[in-house]
Formats: C-alpha cells, structure tokens, sequence
C-alpha cells in the first residue's frame, strides 16, 4: 500500500432540499454512511447536517475517485433508507455534491465546523463555500495558465478564498 493523506469535506443534499432526513432515522442514517465508507477504505472523521443535507469529514484512497465513493455513499444509503428503515415519504439524494480538499492543518477545523452544523444552521454562522451542493460541475474559473516570475502556475482569482475558514 502507499502512503497517501487525501482528506475531503464533502457535502450532498435531499432531492429538492426538502426535509427528509427525520430525527426518528438520522443517526442510523450516519451510522450507515460511516459503514459503507469504511467498507469501500475510507475513513470518516466527522459527519453532520440537518433535515434537508449531510457533511461529510473523511480520508478516500487513491484507489477510489471521489465521485465513485460519493455515488457508493448516496446510492447505497438511499436504499437502505428506503427499504429497511421505510419511512413514509420517500428519500432521495439530489443529484451532484460539493466537495472540498483539505490539508492536515485543516482537517481538525472541518471536522469542528461538521460536528456543530446544527449550531451554524441555527445561528446562521454558516460559510457559504461549505454549504454548496451544486447538480452541474461548478469548478473553479479556468484562468488559463499564467507565469509569475518563471514559475508556472494554474490562475485562479485569490479573493475567492477570503472567506475560507480553513
């Protein structure tokens, strides 16, 4: 095995971002995700969200992309809602999530930030960046590449990251 350090906070919402994760079921929910997650090798750190979306604090391998463990993770947990727990609206996940990289440094301040989305929700202490979810592939803006100095980097506008709690 290699050596690798791939965190991510990830985020997916209910289909229309109805409430549909009910209090009667969300523990079982996140007991369920951790599960499966650790099942395909990945490591969950935090999980968290309200009635209407979940966060995600984990480790995926860099056997796995992100998108194929997402897609395991809702698909999976969808049924499993659906048909074992059979509450009486149907649950669905919205298509697409947000997903941001993490550093070291950062992961202790994201797995804080997903532990107390229900205090941010209520308090409405939230960071945008880390409550988007979005259906269609939103990246950053393709810049081009620029040189600074010799240096080749990949452009992007800095100021996007001002608010960035990490």
């Amino acid at each position: 095995m290699s050596f690798w350090r791939n965190y991510y906070h990830l985020v997916w919402t209910t289909k229309n971002r109805e409430p549909l994760i009910q209090p009667s079921f969300e523990s079982q929910l996140y007991s369920y995700l951790i599960s499966k997650a650790a099942e395909l090798g990945c490591y969950t750190y935090a999980i968290g969200g309200i009635s209407e979306h979940v966060h995600v604090g984990m480790a995926i391998p860099p056997k796995h992309a992100v998108a194929y463990v997402v897609k395991m993770l809702k698909g999976s947990s969808s049924h499993y809602i659906n048909h074992v727990i059979r509450p009486m609206d149907r649950f669905d996940w919205q298509r697409g999530y947000g997903c941001l990289t993490l550093g070291e440094t950062q992961r202790a301040r994201a797995i804080l930030y997903i532990q107390q989305q229900k205090q941010h929700h209520a308090e409405s202490s939230l960071n945008t960046w880390l409550e988007r979810a979005e259906e269609f592939d939103e990246g950053p803006l393709d810049l081009g590449i620029a040189t600074d100095g010799g240096i080749w980097r990949v452009a992007e506008e800095q100021g996007e990251y001002s608010v960035f709690p990490f």
